[in-house]
C-alpha cells in the first residue's frame, strides 16, 4: 500500500483520544506520527506544565510553542499530528493556515472522556489516581466546560469525527474513512 500524501492534524479536548487514535491512524496510513505536546517538551527540554508556568498566559504559551508545530510541518510532507486542545486557536491556527493539511476534530461524550482521564505530575510523569465519586463529578463538569469552550474553534476543522461508543481502533478506522476524499494515494 502506498502511504497517504497529506498532513493530518487531530484536535479535541484532553483525553478524547487524539494521541492513541493518531498513532493507530498513522500506522494504518503508513505515516509518521507526532504528538505536539511530546514534541514541545523535547524541543524546550522541560515539561509542558513547567513551560506554561514560565509564560504569563495561554496565548503567550501558544505563541512560544507554535515554532514546534511549524518545524514539524516544514520537515514532514506527510504525517499525522495530535494537536493540543487549543490547536485551532491563534498562533497554532496561523501556522496551520500556511500549509496544505486536513484538520479533524474528534468528539466524544464527556462520560467516555472521563473514563480515559489521566493525570501527570509537573514533570509529565503519569500518576495513578482512583477518582472518588465527588472527583468524578468535578472532572465530568470540567470536561463539559472544555467541550463548550473549544466548540467554537473546533468548527474551523475540515472534518468532525464523533467517536462515541468506539474503541481507539474503530475511531482510527472511522477517521481514515472520513479522510478518504481528502488524501491522495
Amino acid at each position: 500500500m502506498n502511504p497517504v500524501r497529506r498532513k493530518i492534524l487531530l484536535v479535541g479536548v484532553s483525553c478524547v483520544g487524539k494521541t492513541t487514535i493518531g498513532r493507530l491512524l498513522a500506522g494504518r496510513l503508513g505515516l509518521p506520527f507526532f504528538d505536539l505536546g511530546e514534541e514541545i517538551e523535547r524541543y524546550f527540554e522541560t515539561s509542558i506544565e513547567r513551560l506554561q508556568s514560565r509564560l504569563l498566559t495561554g496565548y503567550s504559551y501558544r505563541k512560544e510553542t507554535a515554532v514546534v508545530l511549524k518545524h514539524i510541518l516544514a520537515e514532514n510532507d506527510n504525517c499525522v499530528i495530535a494537536l493540543a486542545p487549543s490547536g485551532l486557536r491563534d498562533a497554532y491556527l496561523r501556522v496551520i493556515k500556511t500549509v496544505d493539511c486536513v484538520t479533524v476534530a474528534i468528539d466524544d461524550k464527556p462520560e467516555n472522556i472521563l473514563q480515559r482521564i489521566t493525570f501527570y505530575d509537573i514533570d509529565s510523569r503519569l500518576i495513578e489516581k482512583r477518582l472518588t465519586p465527588k472527583e468524578k463529578n468535578f472532572y465530568l463538569e470540567d470536561i463539559r466546560k472544555d467541550i463548550n469552550f473549544f466548540k467554537r474553534s473546533y468548527r474551523r476543522a475540515d472534518l468532525h469525527a464523533d467517536i462515541n461508543g468506539l474503541d481507539a481502533q474503530a475511531g482510527a478506522e472511522k477517521i481514515a474513512g472520513l479522510l478518504a476524499p481528502f488524501v491522495e494515494r
